[in-house]
Protein backbone atom coordinates (compact mmCIF):
# COMPACT_ATOMS: atom_id res chain seq x y z
CA UNK A 1 0.00 0.00 0.00
CA UNK A 2 0.77 3.86 -0.55
CA UNK A 3 2.54 5.41 2.37
CA UNK A 4 0.11 6.78 4.92
CA UNK A 5 0.49 9.51 7.93
CA UNK A 6 -1.58 8.86 10.73
CA UNK A 7 -1.37 11.46 13.66
CA UNK A 8 -2.25 10.12 17.30
CA UNK A 9 -3.97 12.58 19.25
CA UNK A 10 -2.92 12.12 22.51
CA UNK A 11 -4.27 14.83 24.23
CA UNK A 12 -6.99 15.30 26.95
CA UNK A 13 -8.83 18.25 25.91
CA UNK A 14 -11.18 17.37 22.59
CA UNK A 15 -11.21 21.16 21.69
CA UNK A 16 -7.36 20.92 21.59
CA UNK A 17 -7.46 17.55 19.77
CA UNK A 18 -10.26 19.47 17.25
CA UNK A 19 -8.07 22.32 16.55
CA UNK A 20 -4.45 20.01 16.00
CA UNK A 21 -6.46 17.57 13.66
CA UNK A 22 -7.64 20.30 11.51
CA UNK A 23 -3.99 21.50 11.24
CA UNK A 24 -3.32 18.22 10.53
CA UNK A 25 -5.03 18.17 7.88
CA UNK A 26 -4.19 20.85 6.27
CA UNK A 27 -0.50 19.61 6.54
CA UNK A 28 -1.17 16.68 4.51
CA UNK A 29 -1.86 13.90 7.42
CA UNK A 30 -4.32 11.06 5.86
CA UNK A 31 -5.48 9.45 9.37
CA UNK A 32 -6.69 10.62 12.68
CA UNK A 33 -6.33 8.53 15.72
CA UNK A 34 -7.74 9.03 18.73
CA UNK A 35 -4.91 8.30 21.29
CA UNK A 36 -5.90 6.77 24.39
CA UNK A 37 -5.67 9.68 26.40
CA UNK A 38 -8.21 11.59 25.02
CA UNK A 39 -10.77 8.13 25.15
CA UNK A 40 -9.85 8.17 28.76
CA UNK A 41 -10.84 11.77 29.17
CA UNK A 42 -13.69 12.33 26.36
CA UNK A 43 -15.01 8.97 25.60
CA UNK A 44 -17.43 8.05 22.61
CA UNK A 45 -17.75 11.85 22.55
CA UNK A 46 -14.75 12.47 21.33
CA UNK A 47 -14.82 10.03 18.76
CA UNK A 48 -18.23 11.43 17.64
CA UNK A 49 -16.81 14.71 17.92
CA UNK A 50 -14.17 14.26 15.56
CA UNK A 51 -16.49 12.19 12.93
CA UNK A 52 -18.63 15.16 13.07
CA UNK A 53 -15.34 17.28 12.17
CA UNK A 54 -14.12 15.10 9.40
CA UNK A 55 -16.81 13.42 8.02
CA UNK A 56 -14.75 11.16 5.44
CA UNK A 57 -11.54 11.18 7.40
CA UNK A 58 -9.95 7.03 8.59
CA UNK A 59 -10.26 7.59 12.36
CA UNK A 60 -8.33 5.04 14.42
CA UNK A 61 -9.83 4.45 17.88
CA UNK A 62 -7.19 3.28 19.92
CA UNK A 63 -9.08 1.40 22.61
CA UNK A 64 -6.20 -0.65 23.79
CA UNK A 65 -8.65 -3.43 24.02
CA UNK A 66 -8.06 -6.57 26.38
CA UNK A 67 -11.34 -7.71 27.49
CA UNK A 68 -15.05 -6.91 26.41
CA UNK A 69 -13.99 -6.81 22.86
CA UNK A 70 -17.01 -7.26 20.51
CA UNK A 71 -18.61 -4.45 22.71
CA UNK A 72 -15.70 -2.31 22.77
CA UNK A 73 -15.28 -2.35 19.10
CA UNK A 74 -19.06 -1.89 18.12
CA UNK A 75 -19.52 1.29 20.34
CA UNK A 76 -16.85 2.85 18.66
CA UNK A 77 -17.85 1.86 15.34
CA UNK A 78 -21.65 3.42 15.57
CA UNK A 79 -19.34 6.51 17.49
CA UNK A 80 -17.86 6.64 14.06
CA UNK A 81 -14.15 5.19 14.28
CA UNK A 82 -13.09 2.82 11.00
CA UNK A 83 -10.62 1.61 13.19
CA UNK A 84 -10.07 0.16 16.44
CA UNK A 85 -6.98 -1.67 18.57
CA UNK A 86 -6.94 -4.88 20.16
CA UNK A 87 -4.08 -6.11 22.20
CA UNK A 88 -1.97 -9.38 21.34
CA UNK A 89 -1.74 -9.99 25.52
CA UNK A 90 -5.53 -10.06 24.91
CA UNK A 91 -7.05 -13.53 25.65
CA UNK A 92 -7.67 -15.34 22.29
CA UNK A 93 -11.12 -14.99 21.95
CA UNK A 94 -10.90 -11.50 23.03
CA UNK A 95 -9.09 -10.74 19.56
CA UNK A 96 -11.43 -13.31 17.49
CA UNK A 97 -14.51 -11.20 18.46
CA UNK A 98 -12.86 -7.88 18.33
CA UNK A 99 -12.58 -9.14 14.89
CA UNK A 100 -15.76 -10.31 14.41
CA UNK A 101 -17.23 -7.21 15.70
CA UNK A 102 -15.17 -5.26 13.00
CA UNK A 103 -16.51 -7.10 9.82
CA UNK A 104 -20.13 -6.65 11.62
CA UNK A 105 -19.79 -3.65 11.44
CA UNK A 106 -17.14 -2.58 8.61
CA UNK A 107 -14.40 -1.44 10.57
CA UNK A 108 -10.91 -2.44 10.59
CA UNK A 109 -8.45 -4.05 13.43
CA UNK A 110 -5.32 -3.02 14.30
CA UNK A 111 -3.95 -5.86 16.22
CA UNK A 112 -0.78 -4.05 18.60
CA UNK A 113 2.23 -6.67 20.08
CA UNK A 114 3.15 -4.18 22.68
CA UNK A 115 4.46 -6.18 25.89
CA UNK A 116 4.60 -9.18 23.47
CA UNK A 117 7.85 -11.51 24.97
CA UNK A 118 8.45 -12.29 21.25
CA UNK A 119 6.93 -9.29 19.16
CA UNK A 120 7.96 -11.09 15.93
CA UNK A 121 5.46 -14.15 16.63
CA UNK A 122 3.13 -11.70 18.70
CA UNK A 123 2.68 -9.75 15.39
CA UNK A 124 2.07 -12.98 13.70
CA UNK A 125 -0.27 -14.58 15.95
CA UNK A 126 -2.47 -11.35 15.49
CA UNK A 127 -2.39 -11.57 11.15
CA UNK A 128 -3.68 -15.69 12.29
CA UNK A 129 -6.75 -14.14 14.03
CA UNK A 130 -7.38 -12.19 11.66
CA UNK A 131 -6.22 -8.44 12.15
CA UNK A 132 -6.09 -5.97 9.31
CA UNK A 133 -3.04 -4.39 10.23
CA UNK A 134 0.10 -4.73 13.35
CA UNK A 135 1.28 -2.49 15.49
CA UNK A 136 4.63 -2.97 16.35
CA UNK A 137 4.71 -0.86 19.51
CA UNK A 138 7.73 -0.33 22.53
CA UNK A 139 5.61 1.32 24.96
CA UNK A 140 5.96 4.63 26.89
CA UNK A 141 6.36 2.98 30.58
CA UNK A 142 8.64 0.46 28.69
CA UNK A 143 10.94 2.55 27.25
CA UNK A 144 11.13 4.97 30.15
CA UNK A 145 11.58 2.30 32.57
CA UNK A 146 14.44 0.57 30.56
CA UNK A 147 16.51 4.05 29.97
CA UNK A 148 16.13 5.20 33.29
CA UNK A 149 17.54 1.94 34.46
CA UNK A 150 20.83 3.11 32.86
CA UNK A 151 20.29 0.69 29.43
CA UNK A 152 19.46 0.96 25.76
CA UNK A 153 15.85 2.40 25.37
CA UNK A 154 14.33 -0.13 22.81
CA UNK A 155 12.96 1.04 19.74
CA UNK A 156 10.80 -0.55 17.25
CA UNK A 157 12.99 -0.24 14.34
CA UNK A 158 15.07 -2.47 15.76
CA UNK A 159 12.97 -5.47 15.03
CA UNK A 160 10.70 -3.70 12.12
CA UNK A 161 11.97 -5.58 9.33
CA UNK A 162 11.40 -8.81 11.19
CA UNK A 163 8.23 -8.38 12.26
CA UNK A 164 7.16 -6.64 8.23
CA UNK A 165 8.71 -10.20 6.77
CA UNK A 166 6.84 -12.38 9.24
CA UNK A 167 3.46 -10.98 8.14
CA UNK A 168 1.66 -10.15 5.10
CA UNK A 169 -0.71 -7.30 6.46
CA UNK A 170 0.34 -3.84 6.90
CA UNK A 171 2.68 -2.92 9.92
CA UNK A 172 2.80 0.72 11.77
CA UNK A 173 6.11 0.98 14.15
CA UNK A 174 4.73 3.03 17.05
CA UNK A 175 6.89 3.87 20.08
CA UNK A 176 9.18 7.13 20.74
CA UNK A 177 10.34 7.33 17.10
CA UNK A 178 12.39 10.24 15.92
CA UNK A 179 11.64 12.52 12.98
CA UNK A 180 13.89 11.09 10.92
CA UNK A 181 13.16 7.65 12.59
CA UNK A 182 9.28 7.76 11.71
CA UNK A 183 10.02 9.18 7.44
CA UNK A 184 12.55 5.72 7.65
CA UNK A 185 9.74 3.55 8.23
CA UNK A 186 8.15 2.53 4.58
CA UNK A 187 11.52 1.97 3.71
CA UNK A 188 11.18 -0.88 6.20
CA UNK A 189 8.32 -1.86 4.83
CA UNK A 190 6.15 -0.13 7.41
CA UNK A 191 3.54 1.91 5.27
CA UNK A 192 1.87 3.20 7.98
CA UNK A 193 3.77 5.95 10.02
CA UNK A 194 1.82 7.35 12.93
CA UNK A 195 3.38 10.51 14.26
CA UNK A 196 2.65 11.67 18.07
CA UNK A 197 4.90 11.58 21.19
CA UNK A 198 7.49 12.99 20.94
CA UNK A 199 7.01 14.78 17.49
CA UNK A 200 3.75 16.31 17.60
CA UNK A 201 2.48 15.96 20.93
CA UNK A 202 4.54 17.06 24.44
CA UNK A 203 5.26 13.66 25.98
CA UNK A 204 5.40 14.65 29.40
CA UNK A 205 2.08 16.62 28.96
CA UNK A 206 -0.24 15.11 26.48
CA UNK A 207 -0.64 18.55 25.06
CA UNK A 208 0.39 19.74 21.35
CA UNK A 209 3.91 20.28 21.20
CA UNK A 210 5.59 23.84 20.83
CA UNK A 211 6.98 25.05 17.84
CA UNK A 212 5.24 25.52 14.38
CA UNK A 213 4.47 22.17 13.99
CA UNK A 214 2.47 23.02 11.20
CA UNK A 215 5.19 23.50 9.02
CA UNK A 216 6.49 20.48 10.56
CA UNK A 217 4.00 18.33 9.54
CA UNK A 218 3.69 19.48 5.98
CA UNK A 219 7.50 18.58 5.69
CA UNK A 220 6.64 15.43 7.36
CA UNK A 221 3.74 14.31 4.59
CA UNK A 222 5.64 15.68 1.93
CA UNK A 223 8.94 13.28 2.57
CA UNK A 224 6.76 10.28 3.78
CA UNK A 225 4.04 10.11 0.93
CA UNK A 226 7.05 10.88 -1.93
CA UNK A 227 8.05 7.58 -0.88
CA UNK A 228 5.67 5.80 -2.87
CA UNK A 229 6.48 7.92 -5.68
CA UNK A 230 10.00 6.87 -5.84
Amino acid sequence: MKPIVQISLDLTNIDEALETAAMAMRAGVDWLEAGTPLILAEGLHGVRKLREAFPNIPIVADLKTMDGGYLEAEMMAKAGATHVVVMARAHEETIKVVVQAGKDYGVKVMGDNLGCPDMVAGAKWLEDLGCDFVIHHIGYDERRGIAASGRRMPNPLDQLKEVVNAVNIPVQAVGGLSLEQAIQCPAFGAPLVVLGAPLTIDADSFKTAEGDLESSLRLICEKIHAYGNV
